[in-house]
């Protein structure tokens, strides 16, 4: 079997992450299965970088001298994002290299799949490899995407979004899920779960996963006794989760206690509680010997067809396509 080659693309200000997650999971892949994959990394100029966090990477090569591969990775960081665009966690403090989104323009049509992490779907939109496409990128960056690139369906809940050849990915961590996904579809389930396991990663998240858990999505409520109702719903998921139940705990009328709840956590009581029972069933089914009963007993949802029918809407599979997918051994 010829080796697929995984073309690495650096430059200045890069967020070292968005490249070392991926290129530990394909260099994970070909020492399992050698000469799997052939991994390169290329920059303009072909001399060293500097990564976002100070790191200095040495690049195999000049960009303008790499031929397109099977699998293009486009990681983001500073020179990924804009120099309008001042949001913490994505740099912009410079303008992408007019090289590399000329290399893209003309070299990433004919790669087998194009893939991108956090900012760096801002390089393909710049190249216009997302036109048409609908796409993801880190959440603090979607509203300037969608933005600047009007032509490109931006969706801001995934983790992943995968549309044809070209793949996009939320911020650092989701760029790990995406080259999970694309080595589960080269080499098979099972090696695609021994290098998760290798990582420490337990579960690898489908990409309609949120890039927000419910308590990551919400904000902290500012009065004690909203707080306090969030951290037994977390703890409780298998509690009574109505609003009538939930305002006795903080004290309050029901109709107060929704519109409070929501003032200051930005999302209805109704609707945490919901994402709070999903991740405790999710949880449960990937990391526990629960029957599927069990898990839907313990998260709340009385019943395997409530529990199913939430799977199904939230994350496209039911509980047990889940578990058989995403569930470590």
């Amino acid at each position: 079997m010829t080796a697929r080659t995984v073309l690495f693309v650096l430059f200045d200000g890069m967020q070292s992450l968005d490249l070392t997650g991926p290129l530990e999971v394909f260099t994970g892949a070909e020492r399992a299965a050698p000469g799997t994959y052939e991994i390169r990394t290329a920059a303009v100029g072909g001399g060293p970088v500097r990564t976002s966090s100070g790191l200095t990477l040495t690049p195999d090569g000049p960009l303008a001298d790499a031929p397109a591969p099977h699998t293009l990775v486009v990681p983001g960081g500073d020179g990924g994002t804009p120099a309008s665009e001042g949001v913490a966690g994505g740099g912009g403090t410079r303008r992408p290299q007019p090289e590399i989104t000329a290399w893209l323009r003309d070299r990433a049509p004919a790669a087998g799949r194009v893939v991108s992490v956090c900012t760096g779907a801002e390089l393909l939109a710049g190249a216009g490899l997302l036109d048409g496409r609908r796409a993801t990128t880190h959440w603090a960056h979607c509203a300037g995407l969608a933005r600047r690139h009007p032509a490109v369906d931006v969706d801001p809940d995934p983790i992943f979004v995968r549309d044809g050849a070209v793949a996009t990915s939320a911020g650092v961590t989701s760029g790990i899920d995406l080259a999970l996904a694309l080595v589960e579809e080269d080499l098979g389930r099972d090696l695609a779960l021994t290098i998760a396991r290798h990582l420490v990663v337990f579960l690898r998240r489908p990409g309609n996963q949120a890039q927000f858990s419910a308590q990551l999505a919400a904000q902290t409520a500012q009065r004690e006794p909203l707080r306090e109702v969030q951290r037994w719903i977390d703890e409780h998921p298998g509690g009574d989760l109505s609003v009538d139940a939930l305002a006795g705990r903080a004290g309050l009328s029901p109709r107060h206690f929704a519109r409070a709840f929501r003032a200051e956590t930005g999302v209805p009581p109704g609707r945490y509680a919901d994402g709070v029972r999903l991740e405790a069933a999710r949880r449960l089914l990937e990391d526990s010997a629960y029957g599927v009963e069990e898990v839907a007993r313990r998260c709340g949802y009385g019943t395997p067809e409530a529990m199913r029918r939430a799977f199904t809407r939230a994350l496209g599979a039911s509980p047990a396509e889940y578990r058989r997918r995403f569930a470590a051994a």
